[in-house]
Order: structure tokens, then C-alpha cells, then sequence
């Protein structure tokens, strides 16, 4: 008796997570799958032929101590943004990226995701770049959203708690969904003797 009670208690659990398990992947099935393509993509960056990672360029010195001053070459940039990407626009600077051993250095800025790489020996501009890959980032991370709404970090943190709440609900529910039924057989079997 005890042992139908039991059966009868694992299949409403086994119920119970399948039903967990469909309602949850339809409300977050978009969101996973934009998490799990960026990722793909980001997973690639390197290898897509500057389709989406812009390549690094290479400069005339690596040795610091022959570049231009930072503001110096911080003005040839956003001179450059002003002259081919945007006049109507003042750029913010999202991050400058110094790549010593190339003798190059990057200005990434807000708007947009462009950037522009700059030799540091001479300021001579060596690409202009639309930086994709920032921009696939911001979506794999849910950062966008603050992007979007110009809020300061929340929605990517709300975003990226519910989407590994999520990942793990639906680990938890799909390894039960799997190990269940073979635990409800191995109970049935063991009765039966």
C-alpha cells in the first residue's frame, strides 16, 4: 500500500515540474534564445573575419615613450568620429583600448558602436569600425536594456537574475522530467517482487 502511495507521490511531482517546465519556457523562451545566439556569436568574434570583432590594426612603434600624448590622440579621435561618422553628435568615450604590442590604440565610444583605432606613434587613423560585437554583448548581458531606458544597471540586473533563475529552474525540472519516470519503473519493479 505503501508503495502505490509512493508511485502516486513521484508521478504528481514528476506532473508538477513538467507543468513548472512548459509554463516557465514559454514566458522566457525569447530571452533564452537571444542568450543563446549572442552567445554563439560572441563565441565566434575572433574567427568571423572582422565581421563582427573589428581586426586590430598595427602601428609604427610599440614603445610608449615614442606615442602621442593620450589627450592628444583622444582629440585626433573624436575629431575623426566628428568628420565620418557623426557631426550632430557629441560622443561620449565608452573605453579606450591600448594594445602596446600592436602600437595601436582603440577609442570605442557610446553611441553607435563605433570605434576608431588610432596608431599611438603617429595618430594616423587605421580604421574606422563598427564594433558589433559590443553591441552583441550588450544583448547577450541584458545591458541594453539600461542602454534603451538610460537606466544605471538595473534592468540588466533584473534580466540577467531572471534568465540564470531560469537556466537552473529549467536544469532542475528537465533532470527530473528525465530521472523521474526511471525512479517511478525502478519503485513499480521493486513492488512487484
Amino acid at each position: 500500500m505503501t508503495q502505490n502511495r509512493n508511485i502516486e507521490n513521484q508521478a504528481k511531482l514528476i506532473r508538477r515540474f513538467r507543468k513548472i517546465h512548459r509554463v516557465t519556457g514559454v514566458f522566457l523562451f525569447v530571452v533564452l534564445v537571444f542568450v543563446a545566439v549572442s552567445g554563439l556569436l560572441l563565441t565566434w568574434k575572433k574567427n568571423s573575419g572582422g565581421l563582427i570583432l573589428p581586426k586590430t590594426q598595427k602601428g609604427t612603434s610599440t614603445e610608449l615613450c615614442e606615442w602621442l600624448p593620450l589627450d592628444s590622440l583622444h582629440t585626433i579621435a573624436l575629431q575623426v568620429y566628428q568628420d565620418s561618422i557623426s557631426a550632430a553628435v557629441s560622443p561620449g568615450l565608452d573605453k579606450i583600448d591600448v594594445r602596446q604590442s600592436k602600437g595601436i590604440i582603440k577609442f570605442v565610444f557610446n553611441e553607435g558602436y563605433w570605434g576608431v583605432q588610432l596608431d599611438g606613434a603617429t595618430g594616423e587613423v587605421l580604421q574606422i569600425e563598427r564594433r558589433w560585437s559590443d553591441l552583441i554583448e550588450n544583448i547577450h548581458d541584458g545591458s541594453i536594456l539600461d542602454h534603451w531606458f538610460r537606466t544605471d544597471g538595473g534592468l540588466k540586473l533584473f534580466y540577467s537574475t531572471i534568465t540564470g533563475l531560469a537556466l537552473m529552474l529549467f536544469c532542475l525540472t528537465g533532470f527530473w522530467l528525465w530521472y523521474g519516470p526511471k525512479r517511478m519503473r525502478r519503485t513499480k519493479q521493486l513492488s512487484k517482487k
